[in-house]
């Protein structure tokens, strides 16, 4: 059968959150295509040519361009689905955003329902147009797709009547690139491209205000005192309502401690993490979390809070902490890098047991039976 997949997300040069995910899965379907080339054709539909980091095409794995912007779902890939021919028999919506009409099953991947809960972090516009778009793919897509536990229970909570279609299938790490091989080398060059010269404690993520970096910030103040040799790295590109975060910096007299990066390519990001003596993540709240997935198989031990899906990532390798309590945040830092060699290396192996369970051919083996689900 022809499964259609939506791959804007993944077809972006700066991919983050959904976008990494959208560019995992297809990278990796691809990869897997012996073993589905039997059964399937995979057409990945695109409002502008696939970019040379796409998955390269082949008799079993194409894409369909439909030029167009502004809209593009509505005014372009909604007619095509109608009109064109073959059809696909199941469309994949990587991401929360279905056609609103289709003459073909559809599945949609819902990452978190945060903005339910915290809409005053949200800018009205992206507020409502993902509340009521997320509602309706919800309600009309024959499967959803839940990265976590936690996420799912959140879609049951605000949507009873979905209960039955959702299929929780996991984020994966790609071991190829993210490991313990990483050289010393690689290392001390991007210490040096963005002028880390101490030890460091990495957080990684949007700047936005679900991340919590205030209140990571905040906590920092505290942590440089007995650890006063350390520096905070702050990478990441800058999302939304996030002033306040450089605001705050100042405010604190933190502009020598913490090091902004900005946003930090797929070729350094595996570096920069390997480099760090732990990861840190106090979110509000994450549908998934990839990144603390990527620390602890570099060998890092990961900081994240107790909420959301962190515990269903971490597992009994994270520390966990209270996003909204500044001590709480301040104590595992401080824990961890208080710990003896001995304790900090058990951590460090917990952390890469864990991260066994997870691989991007395991999250697309299972999202490609759940495609063929959808369909029958």
């Amino acid at each position: 059968m022809i499964i259609g997949i939506d791959g804007n997300e993944a077809n972006l040069e700066v991919r983050v959150g959904v976008n990494q995910y959208c560019h995992e899965l297809l990278t990796v379907i691809r990869k897997l295509e012996d073993e589905w080339k039997s059964k399937h054709k995979i057409v990945v539909y695109l409002r502008e040519k696939p970019k040379n980091f796409m998955p390269e095409s082949s008799n079993n794995f194409y894409y369909k361009v439909i030029s167009g912007s502004g809209a593009w779902i509505i005014r372009r890939l909604i007619p095509d689905l109608f009109f064109s021919s073959p059809k696909p028999r199941v469309f994949f919506s990587p991401s929360h955003y279905v056609p609103p009409f289709s003459p073909v099953p559809l599945v949609c991947a819902i990452h978190d329902l945060g903005y339910l809960e915290f809409s005053e972090q949200f800018k009205k516009y992206d507020f409502w147009q993902l509340k009521y778009w997320s509602a309706w793919s919800i309600f009309i897509s024959k499967r959803i797709i839940s990265v976590s536990n936690s996420t799912m229970k959140d879609i049951v909570r605000h949507y009873p009547f979905a209960s039955k279609k959702i299929r929780v299938v996991h984020h994966g790490n790609d071991s190829s690139r993210f490991n313990q091989l990483i050289a010393d080398k690689d290392v001390r060059r991007i210490k040096e491209k963005y002028s880390i010269v101490k030890d460091y404690v990495l957080y990684l993520g949007t700047l936005k205000p679900s991340k919590n970096v205030e209140g990571l910030l905040a906590a920092w103040k505290e942590v440089k005192r007995t650890f006063p040799n350390y520096s905070l790295v702050v990478a990441g590109k800058k999302g939304w309502l996030y002033g306040s975060i450089f605001e705050r910096v100042q405010e604190l007299g933190l502009t020598k401690d913490v090091i902004f990066t900005d946003y930090v390519s797929e070729e350094e990001k595996p570096v920069l993490i390997k480099g760090a003596k732990l990861f840190i993540l106090p979110s509000f709240w994450e549908g998934f979390g990839m990144d603390v997935l990527h620390a602890l198989a570099c060998g890092v031990p990961v900081v994240v809070s107790n909420v959301a899906s962190l515990p269903e990532v971490a597992g009994a390798a994270g520390i966990y902490v209270d996003p909204k309590n500044t001590e709480s945040i301040a104590t595992g830092i401080v824990k961890v890098l208080s710990m003896p060699e001995k304790q900090y290396n058990k951590l460090v192996k917990q952390g890469l047991a864990r991260v066994k369970g997870f691989s991007w051919e395991k999250t697309a083996r299972e999202t490609l039976k759940v495609l063929e689900e959808a369909a029958e």
